[in-house]
């Protein structure tokens, strides 16, 4: 049988009566105390959440449409012809590296949310 885990350290917070009944509630649906409750979302500050496959997806096509937008803005701005061999140019451009810097992007706001202490991404307006 595995040890259980021993914890010794306390941390609290003062909250409203209304917060008080939210987090009972949150509580309550989950099947838990408010005191495990929050203990799970303290500690899961803790680990890091990958972005997903379509997280990663979603934010490749954003950043190749954003390449192709501001290919487009900058020659319209300087007068440069848009041809249908150009606009291809463009959209190759943008799709060939969209995924590996989307990776660098969450890798970098991972990295980020580490050093702010916000961890997961979840984060919430005190």
């Amino acid at each position: 049988m595995a040890n259980p885990i021993v914890r010794t350290k306390t941390v609290s917070t003062k909250v409203t009566d209304e917060e008080c009944a939210q987090l009972e509630a949150l509580a309550a649906e989950r099947g838990v105390t408010v005191s495990e409750w929050c203990r799970e979302r303290l500690l899961g500050q803790l680990k890091p959440t990958p972005a997903s496959p379509t997280e990663e997806i979603l934010l490749g096509e954003v950043i190749a449409l954003r390449t192709i937008l501001l290919n487009l803005q900058y020659g319209l701005a300087t007068g440069e012809p848009l041809s249908r061999e150009r606009m291809q140019e463009l959209i190759e451009h943008a799709d060939a590296g969209k995924l590996a810097r989307a990776r660098e992007r969450l890798q970098a706001q991972a990295g980020n949310e580490a050093q702010d202490g916000n961890v997961g991404g979840n984060e919430t307006a005190a």
